[in-house]
């Protein structure tokens, strides 16, 4: 198709020869330390999803005819879209929340999988995680034992259970806990308490994760949609709790 066509090829990867190569110095909670084509710069986007995606941007950025330093420069303002990976410290012991769209089985995987390719494993891993009603049902099981498999604490609480019963929803989900992740998992239907419970039981360094909603800023309940925020509501909590 190229043959036919002005079009030049270009590549990049992290791994493999290529026309823009980088290389993950530090793979951090707070950012990336990459070295892009022999320079090195820091990102405040997380996980090598994301230094693929820089990647690509500088890439075109620099094909385009910017400046490689400028280029650089662009990419290390850049910061993640809200709700995507959206993550906040507690001011007084650095608990990191991690506010996420993740409303699918392979997206929650994913952002379980970034969490721990990055964390010590010397703090907890609290997950809260819904599904929402008038939906797929089939993946609600599926997400709680994907969020167990994963994390060392597991909350399971409503998403938008729309017209549907919350209660209903959750013993879907609570039906894929396996038997041995039983101990470190339970259910709060109530998704403020839920965000509550996880600061309470979160100790310094620890890390929760609030998954389902992102970017939304209502929860849908029989139909109405009453505002909601996780991360405004997170934030609220950990100087409510002194956190």
């Amino acid at each position: 198709m190229l043959q036919n066509t002005n079009a030049r090829k270009k590549s990049y990867a992290l791994k493999t020869y290529a026309d823009y190569k980088a290389q993950i110095l530090e793979n951090q909670l707070s950012g990336l330390l990459l070295k892009i084509n022999e320079q090195e710069v820091w990102v405040r986007l997380i996980g090598t999803f994301n230094a693929y995606n820089i990647l690509a941007i500088y890439g075109t950025a620099v094909e385009l005819g910017l400046e490689p330093l400028d280029a650089l420069r662009w990419v290390s303002e850049l910061e993640s879209v809200s709700g995507r990976f959206q993550f906040i410290v507690s001011a007084q012991e650095k608990i990191t929340a991690i506010v996420d769209y993740a409303h699918t089985p392979d997206a929650l995987d994913n952002v379980l999988q970034t969490i721990n390719s990055i964390r010590t494993k010397n703090e907890q891993l609290i997950t809260i995680v819904g599904c929402g009603g008038d939906r797929d049902k089939t993946k609600r099981p599926i997400m709680a034992q994907i969020a167990a498999q994963f994390s060392d604490k597991v909350i399971l609480t409503a998403d938008n259970p729309r017209t549907e019963d919350p209660e209903v929803i959750l013993r879907e989900m609570e039906a894929g806990i396996e038997p041995q992740h039983y101990k470190k998992s339970m259910t709060i239907t109530d998704r403020f308490q839920a965000i509550k419970t996880a600061c309470q039981l979160a100790k310094a360094h620890d890390i929760i994760l609030i998954a389902g909603k992102g970017h939304e800023t209502y929860q849908e309940i029989h139909g109405v949609r009453y505002e909601f925020d996780d991360m405004q509501h997170v934030q609220d909590l950990f100087i409510q709790l002194h956190k």
